[in-house]
């Protein structure tokens, strides 16, 4: 019942959450390889039943927003799928967090009707592309949206994975009756698609003598910590600028494994959620899946691996009062790979020193903008790289400190005319990233950790986020914002 809670967090932590690596490691259970049985069961290739599943879930979806919300995009015919082709692919001018995280969780859907019928991880990546492409230029009457056409299917690769893993730890085809009933509804709950998969297939009550587990019970630590926030922007801390938050970190698998060829078997991710006034729930969501690794060094005193990363980064956040007007940060890098290094130092005997590295290419990302303000966007598209590192000491299992340092270089390539006319624009064809600019975006953070009894620590973390805006058509723009967290913590 306890690990049944603990994974019921993990879920929430995903759909409402940098490298969340954790100095003090304490695992929720004893790891375990999968068994053949359940691997030879459950890893049948079923391309047209995966297929079908991802054309079922845009039907549903569209009839959804069609029928019950009435939606004036759902309104489609031929003339209108005719015009999609004919007027072809749009920047659109959505929310920040609808373009961001709603639309690469409608990507994981299409990407786990895949992996739960069998396919892997790069084979799921292509029905996610497809069910993306059917749902750009046949179930709305908007225009196809280039963004989404990029960030739908990568992004929905990194949570899909997350939560097929994550949905995969509570299955367990052993038990029967309400118990069988409570797992098999969390696991709807975390994975709607494989939940789908296995009451079409009956799986969802057929009792065997193996769990079921695909990737057995692998090394997971979880971090949760509650307390208090406080946001600062430009002006004292007043009015709604300190309210509630939790931060919530996961590290699955092992960071030091040598070698590692299938995808996300090491992922970490970091959520920090918010009960603050007008700020957004989710100020941060953040994934970084393991792809491939190798080894480089490893003797009596050093540990270096390198390997290639998924990265997945949201940051989110809105006015902290009528003073302080201005929006402290946004941006976000949700289409995003690169190479990484990991490093483990064995020279001392009590302390444990880590760090690592990362260097990515980011295919599409976005940061705000000044000027931008069309419809319910104000950020600009772009494209660019991200430099990603960060270390950590502990003592034992007593004492920790860990910093890590981001920062994201922005260019946005497609931006509007200098003369544009902004009375007469139509945001439902205006076709532009933004504003022409790039930006320079930095956030650090700085943590310690120390134990007060058993798994109970007290946190204070602290956040510094800067940006650089230098834009063609107006003047730079530099910004900076404060952030603290104090928090009890429980280690897992």
């Amino acid at each position: 019942m306890a690990r049944f809670f603990i994974l019921i967090v993990l879920l929430c932590s995903i759909l409402s959450s940098v490298d969340a690596q954790i100095p003090i490691r304490h695992q929720v259970a004893n790891p375990k390889p999968a068994d053949s049985l359940d691997i030879d069961y459950y890893t049948k290739t079923k391309w047209l039943q995966a297929g079908t599943t991802a054309f079922g879930i845009n039907m549903g979806v569209w009839a959804f927003d069609r029928y019950v919300q009435r939606g004036h995009f759902a309104y489609i015919n031929t003339n209108t799928i005719k015009e999609n082709f004919r007027k072809g692919f749009i920047w659109d001018n959505d929310y920040m967090s609808t373009n961001m995280f709603l639309h690469p969780y409608h990507g994981s859907l299409y990407f786990n009707a895949g992996r739960s019928n069998g396919l892997n991880y790069w084979q799921s990546s292509t029905l996610a592309l497809a069910g993306s492409a059917m749902w750009e230029l046949f179930m709305e009457s908007e225009y196809p949206s280039t963004n989404d056409i990029i960030v739908t299917p990568i992004g929905g690769m990194a949570l899909g994975e997350v939560l097929f893993r994550a949905s995969d730890l509570i299955i367990d085809d052993r038990r029967k009756g309400w118990s069988r009933f409570g797992h098999e509804a969390a696991t709807f709950l975390i994975s709607p698609s494989r939940g789908l998969t296995r009451i079409i297939n009956g799986d969802a009550w057929k009792k065997r003598s193996t769990s079921g587990k695909q990737f057995g019970i692998p090394d997971v630590s979880i971090d949760i910590s509650m307390g208090v926030r406080a946001l600062e922007f430009e002006d004292p801390i007043i009015d709604k600028g300190v309210g509630f938050a939790t931060t919530i970190s996961v590290e699955y698998g092992d960071r030091f494994e040598a070698e590692t060829n299938k995808p996300y078997d090491y992922f970490t991710f970091k959520a920090n959620i918010n009960g603050q006034g007008s700020q957004p729930i989710i100020s941060q969501l953040n994934i970084t899946g393991r792809l491939y690794s190798t080894e480089l060094i490893d003797n009596s005193k050093d540990f270096l691996s390198l390997g290639v990363y998924q990265h997945y980064d949201f940051y989110d956040s809105d006015t902290i009062s009528e003073v302080s007007s201005r929006v402290p940060y946004k941006f976000s890098a949700p289409a995003s790979f690169g190479i990484g290094l990991i490093h483990k130092s064995k020279r001392f005997k009590n302390w444990n020193f880590n760090s690592h590295f990362h260097l990515n290419t980011i295919i599409l990302g976005a940061s705000q903008s000044d000027h931008y303000v069309v419809k319910d966007r104000n950020y600009n598209w772009g494209s660019g790289f991200s430099w990603q590192l960060g270390a950590s000491l502990s003592y034992k299992d007593i004492f920790s400190i860990s910093g890590n340092y981001e920062a994201y270089k922005i260019f946005t390539w497609k931006g509007y005319d200098k003369n544009i006319d902004w009375e007469t624009v139509d945001p439902r064809t205006l076709n532009a990233q933004g504003d022409h600019s790039q930006a320079v975006l930095h956030a650090i953070s700085l943590r310690a950790d120390l134990k007060l009894r058993k798994q109970w620590y007290l946190t204070a973390i602290g956040y510094n986020y800067t940006r650089d805006t230098n834009y063609r058509y107006f003047d730079n723009v530099f910004s900076t914002t404060s952030e603290g967290r104090l928090m009890l913590t429980y280690k897992f």
